[in-house]
């Protein structure tokens, strides 16, 4: 659901810049509140998956669409709203400067539609009022689902009213969110089962990992914390470097969306701020669509795959340290 610049009016853009990054101030100043730094390997190893995992297409049956893993409910899940929406931006801001995946006059919009509801609004309004009286795998699964589907929809509509706004006269509201919403429903729940296997793998190893756990830190987990992220480390880049191989090829469900309104998923935008974003992306994509500049050959993908999620690790592990996120413990 990486939106394109064409897709975004400046103005609209620098909105969602704006909104995207008042809640990315908030949530700095919430981690550094929180100062729990046993989350900066999780950031980084969870950011790396988040990461892999994006790049495995998965096919919607019968639509000729595909979907993958936004990863908010995840992220917000182990790491807490404000942690987890932190290393979302880490994960998206590589995809859109290193692979171009996403334009960087949408990138706040993206932050927003893919970030935002999904920490926010997945932890604080589905994922912590259900855990509130004790965690269950049940209950792990019917808030992953729940949270994913509906986050999701948000983040769908959110896309929507950001073209409506933007005046894209090629994407006609109701059409458009009447395209939108439906395939985002069922990557929602695809999402949502993805995001329910990782997170009930989590709680048996180390339940104390998961976000409102309550109780659940006094109970002892089948591995170490060393080995839990150790185990999900080695998940992301067997998925980053192998799996991604094997991604549908089909559009994604924005992609799709816009082929069934406009008869295109490329539209085209002209102006200063369009071709200026266009100028640095074009200087920082290293490896443009996930691949070796002019080429097609399967170990570029491969390749990005390892080498993108070692830039989110750095990243998001950098970031900790950077913006002194857990100062005062690492004094004491």
């Amino acid at each position: 659901m990486h939106m394109a610049d064409a897709l975004v009016a400046p103005a609209v853009a620098g909105t969602m810049y704006v909104a995207a990054g008042a809640a990315a101030a908030y949530s700095i100043k919430k981690v550094r509140e929180e100062d729990d730094p046993k989350k900066i390997p999780v950031m980084g190893v969870m950011g790396a998956f988040v990461f892999a995992t994006q790049m495995i297409n998965f096919t919607i049956p019968g639509t000729g669409s595909s979907g993958h893993l936004c990863g908010g409910m995840l992220l917000s899940a182990l790491l807490g709203p404000y942690a987890g929406f932190l290393t979302m931006i880490g994960v998206l801001l590589i995809q859109c400067l290193l692979f171009a995946d996403g334009g960087l006059l949408a990138l706040g919009a993206n932050i927003w539609n893919m970030a935002f509801y999904g920490c926010f609004m997945g932890a604080l309004l589905i994922w912590k009022p259900i855990m509130k009286n004790g965690m269950t795998k049940g209950k792990i699964i019917f808030a992953s689902i729940l949270g994913c589907v509906l986050t999701l929809q948000l983040g769908a509509f959110s896309v929507t009213v950001e073209t409506l706004a933007s005046g894209i006269t090629e994407l006609p509201f109701k059409v458009f969110v009447g395209t939108m919403q439906p395939i985002h429903l069922a990557i929602g729940a695809v999402e949502g089962m993805i995001t329910a296997a990782v997170l009930c793998f989590v709680h048996q190893a180390r339940p104390e990992l998961l976000y409102a756990s309550g109780d659940a830190e006094k109970k002892e987990g089948s591995m170490s914390f060393k080995k839990t992220v150790a185990v999900l480390a080695v998940v992301a880049v067997l998925i980053g470097g192998g799996l991604s191989l094997f991604a549908s090829s089909n559009p994604d469900g924005l992609e799709w969306s816009m082929e069934k309104v406009a008869g295109t998923a490329e539209l085209e935008a002209e102006g200063g701020a369009y071709d200026a974003a266009a100028g640095i992306q074009d200087k920082t994509a290293l490896l443009p669509d996930y691949a070796f500049k002019g080429s097609d050959a399967a170990a570029g993908t491969s390749f990005s795959g390892v080498l993108g999620g070692g830039v989110v690790v750095i990243v998001c592990i950098g970031a900790c340290y950077l913006f002194k996120f857990f100062k005062r413990k690492r004094r004491q």
